[in-house]
């Protein structure tokens, strides 16, 4: 392969990146710098600081390049175990490193610096919103929903005590988790019988 100048830029992009989550589950992210990770990767501060403004931004560009599979919904017609499928990845990605330490880093950066709350949304949180928001049509539209169910609010129920637990109790977010969460939401979910009622009688 030809070593052209943009060759070089990736390759030295690409190294930068991966020193950034190899100190960051090293020394974690508190103690990580553009200093120390210029200083492993053999580049200067100034070519970081061309491409990323803040060590937050250079986490986050770190993390989405790992390109992790499995986070895509199945499709095989039952929607509980579609779920189940997507939301068992999810949780083996956060309980992992170096995705799931610095992630949670990550997030607590974004509370006070609304430039990465806003990317780490437009590129991550969002886009697993819609997925799922559009795997909930989908079963609505098929009938194993509510017709009357809100579908941002049904995600936000989802993802809300996976959040919970990940950042506020800090507990180890497993399957069994996962299982409850599904077991107790679609009690309430599911489509309910119609119910003829009587009027009242005249008084």
């Amino acid at each position: 392969m030809t070593d052209t100048p943009h060759r070089r830029g990736a390759d030295r992009t690409e190294a930068i990146m991966r020193t950034t989550l190899e100190l960051g589950q090293e020394i974690g992210y508190a103690k990580l710098s553009i200093e120390a990770v210029a200083a492993r990767a053999g580049a200067s501060k100034q070519t970081i600081y061309r491409r990323w403004s803040s060590k937050g931004a250079l986490l986050l560009d770190s993390l989405l390049s790992l390109n992790e599979p499995g986070l895509d919904y199945p499709e095989t017609g039952d929607l509980v175990a579609d779920l189940r499928a997507q939301i068992y990845a999810a949780v083996d990605l956060l309980g992992r490193p170096p995705f799931g330490p610095l992630f949670k880093a990550l997030i607590g950066e974004a509370q006070h610096d609304p430039q990465i709350a806003a990317t780490l949304n437009e590129r991550f949180i969002a886009p697993q919103a819609d997925k799922t928001i559009a795997r909930l049509k989908t079963a609505r539209d098929q009938g194993q929903l509510s017709p009357a169910f809100d579908l941002d609010l049904a995600m936000a129920i989802l993802s809300g005590p996976l959040y919970f637990q990940l950042l506020i109790t800090q507990e180890q977010l497993t399957h069994e988790y996962v299982d409850r969460i599904l077991n107790v939401l679609f009690a309430g979910m599911g489509p309910r019988p119609q119910i003829d009622r009587e009027p009242p009688e005249a008084q």
